[in-house]
């Protein structure tokens, strides 16, 4: 472990979904405000190679970085709460460290040796750490490790943490997440569940220095005495995490209880005086908001059973609220099926009450004929529309199908036979889909696009060239742009060498918002740093509404 690095294990207890990941991001931003260096890593304990190939109503939304790693929904976070760009380097899942193992051994590079399971693939996680941590030049480096203290499935991750703490036992600590319930029918917040978790990680050789104790509200002094009694820790180092409105207010709630100076004592190192001041001003804004915009998403993967997975559309969620933040309105954000206008046209009116319509990105065709519907509603009305990804392609066809007459425009996506592609593959891609190579076929990560003058685009950015991220496979038809182009449709972004459409516009002469991006712009959204498109998009949602 080189130049004296610090690092932080973040694990969970009790249940999946107690915020280790909002919990992970918030170290770090606190930390960072100390001065320090920060980066922060997510172990998936999944097979799955990346994230690219895992359902999104199951697993929740697939994150793309600038190198086009898809990656599990708490890098994001990490690049939100800490205002950072994480290369490829910082996200492992169980399938990416065996693959690599694997690989070795096959090429001789254990030079006969027996590979086993442990230790060499706890090793292996090891250096991937700490070529990270190398890499950033980080002072500290967070690791949160995915799933629950307990699973079969992240034991050898928590190997490799312990082999760490007892190499550098000065420079490695541990955060457990972990849940209090409060049984209704029994009306006391109980700790036993989270003192099992404190000894399921003690079976594991690894003792916590803290405990964020997530629940419905806060821990009473009783129960931090328990706590920190029974699990072996100094009551002060116990830190309640109550449920809040709002998860950007969790730094400055991790700083009441003055988090960060512990963390820095336990490792060691001197800190200057926290700045907090952007994380402040965002608070006040959510909390003391002058109006509201009420924002409708039509997507298709909000159903999990009989639950509502928002997490699919974690981002374009985020990214929204940033936009509202920063305009110091309170976003209202409702989940529409787009497959209910298919089935039941009429209810397209229901779109009125909106200030604005978000049309996320997806794949394949279900539901796409009822968000085409939605997209013609929000034209032909001048309700503010903001289509992204597979949302830009569909806004494409809407267009040509209403105002071209093509009444069979369509994706290649979703129709192979269409005699109006005004949507369609790469032709470097149409082999290795024929081949059903899916993985890595896609236009992945960050791409340049240039913007003409004179445009909302333009606009909001306030500069001609950027850079934006992707994950999509289909283009609009080079074939088609001459044509849409002279019915209105303006292509206000575009690749450097103009064969690639990047953003789509109407003037707004004739519409007061109606905008889509071929990529992601989510992505890069940050709540102190939120993305240019969405605060217009918002901008625009509330004057319009007045």
């Amino acid at each position: 472990m080189k130049n004296n690095r610090k690092y932080i294990f973040v694990v969970g207890g009790v249940m999946s979904g107690v915020g280790k990941g909002i919990t992970t991001s918030s170290i770090g931003a606190i930390l960072k405000a100390r001065g320090f260096n920060i980066t922060a890593m997510k172990i998936d304990p999944y097979i799955n190679v990346d994230a690219g190939t895992m359902n999104p109503t199951e697993h929740g939304e697939t994150f793309v970085l600038d190198s086009g790693l898809e990656t599990d929904q708490d890098m994001g976070n990490y690049e939100r709460f800490m205002n950072l760009t994480l290369p490829p380097e910082n996200y492992m899942t169980t399938g990416s460290v065996y693959e690599t193992v694997i690989h070795r051994e096959r090429n001789l590079e254990y030079e006969g040796k027996c590979v086993e399971v442990v230790p060499h693939i706890p090793l292996e996680v090891i250096h991937r750490i700490e070529t990270a941590s190398e890499k950033a030049e980080s002072d500290i480096t967070i690791v949160e490790i995915g799933g629950t203290v307990g699973e079969y499935q992240n034991i050898l991750f928590l190997e490799a943490a312990r082999m760490m703490k007892i190499k550098h036992p000065d420079d490695v600590i541990f955060v457990m997440v972990s849940y209090l319930p409060i049984p209704s029918k029994v009306g006391e917040m109980k700790t036993k569940p989270t003192q099992y978790a404190v000894r399921t990680l003690n079976g594991a050789g690894i003792q916590p220095d803290f405990i964020i104790a997530r629940s419905e509200t806060f821990l009473d002094e009783k129960r931090k005495e328990k706590l920190g009694m029974s699990c072996n820790i100094p009551e002060k180092y116990v830190i309640s995490a109550p449920d809040i409105e709002s998860i950007y207010e969790v730094p400055v709630n991790f700083e009441r209880d003055d988090l960060s100076r512990l963390i820095l004592k336990k490792l060691g190192l001197k800190y200057a005086k926290t700045d907090l001041q952007k994380w402040y001003g965002l608070v006040d804004n959510i909390k003391h908001p002058n109006g509201k915009v009420k924002i409708g998403i039509v997507g298709k993967y909000f159903g999990t059973g009989d639950f509502v997975l928002s997490d699919a559309y974690i981002s374009v969620i985020e990214a929204i609220k940033h936009g509202a933040y920063a305009n110091k309105v309170k976003p209202e954000i409702d989940w529409i099926n787009s497959e209910l206008y298919e089935k039941e046209p009429n209810k397209l009116q229901e779109l009125t009450k909106y200030d604005g319509v978000v049309v996320p990105g997806g794949f394949g065709s279900r539901g796409i004929e009822g968000k085409i519907k939605a997209i013609e509603f929000l034209r032909t009305n001048k309700i503010p529309f903001l289509g992204l990804c597979y949302g830009m392609q569909l806004a494409v066809i809407e267009f040509a199908r209403d105002v071209l007459g093509l009444k069979d425009a369509h994706t290649t996506e979703v129709d192979r036979n269409t005699k109006n592609p005004v949507i369609d593959i790469m032709p470097e891609q149409k082999k290795n889909l024929e081949d059903k190579n899916y993985g890595a076929t896609m236009r992945l990560g960050a791409y340049p696009a240039e913007l003409a003058k004179g445009t909302i685009a333009y606009k909001a950015y306030g500069k001609s060239k950027i850079s934006e991220r992707h994950r999509h496979r289909w283009e609009v038809n080079p074939e088609y742009i001459a044509r849409l182009e002279k019915a209105g449709l303006i292509f206000s972004g575009k690749s450097p060498d103009k064969k690639l459409m990047e953003i789509t516009e109407l003037p707004q002469s004739i519409h007061p918002f109606f905008l889509a991006t071929q990529f992601h712009p989510e992505l890069k959204s940050k709540p102190l740093d939120p993305h240019p498109l969405f605060v217009e998009f918002i901008k625009t949602c509330f004057q319009n509404k007045k």
